[in-house]
């Protein structure tokens, strides 16, 4: 058995083209998508989190409006850049969340991506300090975050408070029972997914990483993935991590599916370019007949490594599009492949 999940940028643009034509148009359709999915058999309803930019920028409202919406169905990021971030703030919120959720948050958090704007986190007032970097800034946000989500009490009260404190030292509420278990971080390089071992944090490994040896990408991703789960072991961390890796994969079932993705021209890995000078490697997408599907999936390494598959989803292309894409991986894919 496999988790199967859906992955959304909440692309919008007011293009006639798009289905997706405002922001109120990308949250709203995001919620149904979720509610869609999870009457699909669907496992999680992950959404990334992009600043400054035509898509789904602040995440808590949208994941506490799916977690009303929904029962069953794991929620989630894809992930949060934590330069951005107040972490106390985002303590408060993510514990808000998951407890209108019912404790079914799966958050994703990481040093982020390339941007829109140049040094986006500096509006929001974040510098980073003499001798760092912004993305030693964004670790050490995530240090202070994963320790108050521990719900240790760190502040003096008031003597003289407006409301009775309990005794001690207080922590942040709402305090979210089993959250601290429930943080991933994104990883692009066998290094940061070993350091998110060693602060036990899950492993989401997307559809690109630096590429550290000039194999494969599905190889190298399954590489991180077992270093990852060797670092985790070496840190003594007592639970089981989980990993996820995500994919665009496209069954060909009618002529819609044909018409968007049966041209077979992005079947092979990609090199680019990360900042200048960072070379990375795209992973490839899949689209063929359900058949040739598993026979493709069944090769690649990561997905076999990974307990999670979340699969990205052309948002733009409306909710009733993207439920059947969902369906269809589901129905005619998992079954072959011993993931349902």
């Amino acid at each position: 058995m496999k988790k199967i999940g859906f992955l959304s940028f909440g692309h919008w643009t007011p293009s006639p083209q798009s289905r997706t034509r405002s922001a109120s148009d990308a949250l709203l359709q995001s919620i149904d998508l979720a509610v869609a999915a999870e009457e699909l058999g669907a496992d999680g309803a992950y959404f990334r989190v992009h600043h400054f930019a035509r898509q789904l920028g602040s995440p808590f409202p949208l994941l506490a409006a799916v977690g009303a919406k929904t029962k069953r169905i794991e929620i989630g990021t894809a992930v949060i850049d934590m330069r951005y971030e107040n972490p106390l703030y985002m303590v408060e919120d993510a514990g808000a969340a998951d407890i209108i959720a019912g404790g079914r948050l799966q958050l994703g958090i990481s040093r982020g991506s390339p941007e829109q704007v140049i040094d986006g986190w500096r509006y929001f007032g974040y510098v980073p300090p003499e001798g760092m970097t912004d993305a030693d800034m964004a670790r050490h946000h995530t240090e202070v975050f994963l320790e108050v989500l521990r719900g240790n009490g760190f502040a003096q009260p008031n003597p003289r408070p407006m409301f009775p404190n309990p005794p001690g030292l207080l922590r942040l509420e709402p305090y979210s029972q089993g959250l601290r278990d429930r943080i991933w971080w994104g990883a692009a390089t066998n290094a940061t997914a070993e350091w998110a071992a060693k602060h036990g944090m899950n492993l989401q490994s997307s559809t690109l990483k630096i590429d550290e040896s000039g194999r494969p990408f599905h190889i190298q991703q399954a590489e991180q993935i077992r270093k990852f789960r060797e670092a985790w072991k070496a840190a003594g961390q007592s639970r089981e991590p989980r990993v996820s890796v995500s994919r665009s994969i496209f069954a060909l079932i009618d002529d819609r599916d044909r018409s968007y993705f049966g041209s077979g021209n992005e079947n092979e890995d990609t090199i680019g370019y990360l900042g200048g000078d960072e070379r990375a490697i795209f992973g490839r997408s899949y689209a063929a007949e359900p058949d040739a599907l598993v026979e493709q999936l069944a090769k690649d390494e990561a997905i076999a490594e990974a307990d999670t598959l979340l699969l990205t989803v052309p948002n733009q292309l409306g909710v009733d599009y993207n439920a059947h894409v969902i369906g269809a991986i589901l129905k005619h894919v998992a079954p072959g492949l011993g993931w349902r």
